[in-house]
């Protein structure tokens, strides 16, 4: 229920401090590309409109499936 994107993105300053540039660019991206699809943790949901409420594990696996997808955030 609550969002786990804050311990996510802890994980990417670390993969860009140790050098992993390419493994922290495809956290952010499929993390990105989850609240783009407005597939959210309650925390989230409640701001956004239209968005999908979804529990913590979903939401990383929402973020799985984009971060195997080609990117397209910033297109």
């Amino acid at each position: 229920m609550i969002n786990p994107s804050s311990v996510m993105f802890s994980g990417v300053m670390m993969f860009d401090f140790i050098g992993w540039k390419e493994v922290a660019r495809l956290i952010d991206q499929g993390i990105a590309q989850t609240i783009q699809q407005k597939r959210v943790t309650y925390d989230l949901e409640r701001l956004m409109d239209g968005a999908t409420k979804v529990g913590t594990a979903e939401f990383a696996d929402s973020i799985i499936q984009n971060m195997q997808a080609p990117a397209t955030v910033g297109r």
